[in-house]
């Protein structure tokens, strides 16, 4: 298939365009940044911008010369552009902190752009990556599925405008505009920034807390099984589309016990900071005001949905999504921490 992934500048999105390289297909990159991907046709832009998002639907790179895989100067002429047969949404603001607005324009906005431009060139496939957040409403989530996404319940911009964006993407869904979103949960592995090296740095740092008693049980995902997931998804979005997934490695672990030996594959010490839970929310919601009050280059070390999600039960019922999906998780936990310990060794 000709595959336009968004996104692709990230450690998922790039991850999933070099998957679809690999098993041979076409595949177009829309982000502000080169994706990197051996192979990939770049559009540079974001999509909030129409212009760009039309370019890269048509499978054409950015007007003026890049960098080709050989390192040569390449033009739009030297790139096909015969359209796309499915597009992979996940370019998205992914932040604990920030102005409403930039949240608003790049996942609301965005989401909003890539689908108008999907479907005015009649691409068939469109799979959409949400969060599980779009449906947590800050209470424990114990064997369920995946809920109905709430802007008006979700907690903070980035699920209130992730929940949106869903909202959008599923409202489009048609028989000739198959919509499937996927919703990837807390995501960990080599190269991971958002969760991985922020807990290995902490705790480095003496400043990982444990939230309570740390018994409550979270599932993950391993980053290779969500490539594995989405790279599924290109195929079940013919069959089953219309419908929200969460996907997981299905191993629901303490959450404790996940912090401790994520930390140590890392080469940290054990955390043994230890904070009551209601103190940690009091704590994350004090941050956020403070925080927002002025401009940083970097995340917040607490939030009030951060200490939600350290504090409570998130684990979800799996069956669905691997029957949708026709997939299984290749990597458990007790490999990914091993292939994390390498990483960092």
């Amino acid at each position: 298939m000709r595959v336009l992934v968004t996104g692709a500048s990230g450690l998922l999105g790039s991850s999933v365009a070099r998957a679809l390289v690999a098993a041979g297909h076409t595949v177009t990159t829309l982000q502000r940044r080169p994706s990197g991907v051996d192979g990939a046709h770049d559009v540079l832009g974001s999509t909030t911008d129409s212009e760009a998002v039309a370019r890269a639907m048509a499978g054409a790179a950015a007007p003026g010369p890049r960098a080709g895989q050989d390192g040569a100067a390449q033009s739009a002429a030297d790139v096909p552009g015969a359209g796309q047969d499915a597009v992979v949404h996940l370019a998205a603001k992914v932040s604990m902190a920030g102005d409403p607005a930039d949240f608003d324009r790049v996942n609301i906005d965005g989401t909003r752009n890539v689908v108008t431009a999907a479907r005015e060139v009649g691409v068939p496939r469109f799979v959409h990556i949400s969060s599980p957040s779009v449906a947590h409403a800050g209470t424990s989530i114990v064997g369920e599925g995946a809920g109905p996404a709430d802007p008006q319940r979700a907690r903070g911009d980035y699920a209130r405008t992730k929940a949106a964006g869903e909202l959008i993407a599923l409202g489009a869904d048609a028989d000739d505009f198959r919509v499937l979103v996927l919703r990837p949960h807390l995501m960990w592995g080599p190269g991971d920034a958002q969760l991985t090296e922020r807990i290995i740095d902490r705790a480095k740092a003496g400043s990982l807390p444990i939230l309570g008693s740390g018994a409550m049980l979270v599932d993950t995902l391993f980053v290779t099984n969500a490539v594995d997931a989405i790279v599924a998804g290109l195929t079940a979005v013919d069959r089953a589309h219309g419908q929200s997934l969460v996907v997981t490695n299905g191993q629901p672990r303490p959450i404790g016990e996940l912090l401790r030996r994520i930390a140590i594959a890392g080469g940290a010490a054990e955390p043994h900071l230890r904070v009551p839970a209601a103190v940690g929310r009091a704590a994350g919601t004090a941050v956020e005001r403070v925080w927002n009050l002025s401009e940083h280059d970097d995340e917040p070390p607490l939030t009030h949905f951060l200490a939600e999600q350290l504090s409570t039960a998130h684990w979800f019922d799996q069956r669905r999504t691997r029957e949708v999906l026709d997939w299984t998780p290749a990597v458990s936990i007790e490999q990914g921490l091993e292939l994390v310990a390498r990483a960092y060794a």
